[in-house]
């Protein structure tokens, strides 16, 4: 029995040992990697208006079964905090850095974006909308400024961070989508991007689980939507 009860403490420490190992090699990854941004997905000169060059960009994109309206409209309805994944990851940073726990009532996306202080930057109607905001996210209280268009892409005040984020849609057939989300991030000086990151780094694993987590909610909602409207045509041609 103690032999038994060794092996399974040696099998449990050596998978946490493992698990912390992949950890380190992540976080070195994320690290290493700050200021590599990568090009995959859709190029958008919608977002290049405001930001062409930058240190971040996170990109997703996720096919949905569902009209190019119906998309936008369920991208636009996109509520993360119906997500028990994003409301954990949102409380793990406040309990990292501190700061008002308080709950804020759901709510979509772009409404609570710009309830903070987001500014909409630009939009193509029934396409892409555009957000951006300057701040510090490395402080506990983070807050966002919301700037007009040009004074957004112009803006250089040391010690703080650009931000702009797109959600768009764009068809594929007349009964598929493409739902795409792109973030870039550019700093103003070398304190900023030193700041930056090294928060980036501990964070960037969350952030990226709140886009897959967002891509997830808006395919299934707008699929629902999409079969909703089937159901409604074929009730009422008395299929």
């Amino acid at each position: 029995m103690k032999t038994s009860t060794r092996r399974v403490a040696r099998m449990v420490g050596g998978s946490a040992g493992a698990i912390a190992l992949l950890g380190v090699g992540y976080l070195a990854k994320n690290w290493y990697g700050y200021g590599k941004v990568s090009t995959k997905g859709v190029p958008d000169s919608l977002l290049d208006r405001f930001m062409p060059t930058y240190e971040v960009r996170e990109y997703h994109e996720i096919r949905v079964a569902a009209r190019l309206d119906v998309a936008y409209d369920a991208v636009r309805a996109m509520d993360v905090n119906r997500s028990p994944l994003v409301k954990g990851i949102f409380r793990a940073r406040q309990m990292a850095l501190g700061g008002d726990d308080s709950a804020s009532p759901p709510r979509p996306l772009l409404e609570e974006t710009q309830a903070l202080g987001w500014r909409v930057l630009a939009e193509e109607p029934g396409r892409e909308i555009v957000l951006g905001a300057v701040t510090q996210p490395w402080v506990a209280n983070v807050k966002f400024d919301g700037l007009e268009a040009g004074e957004f892409a112009a803006f250089d005040r040391p010690g703080y961070v650009k931000i702009a984020f797109t959600l768009a849609a764009d068809p594929i057939d007349a009964g598929t989508s493409l739902v795409r989300t792109e973030t870039r991030v550019a700093t103003t000086d070398r304190y900023a991007r030193d700041r930056f990151r090294r928060y980036w780094t501990l964070v960037s694993p969350g952030v990226r689980l709140i886009r897959f987590e967002g891509m997830r909610l808006v395919r299934a909602e707008a699929e629902r939507r999409a079969r909703a409207t089937r159901d409604t045509a074929m009730a009422e041609e008395g299929l």
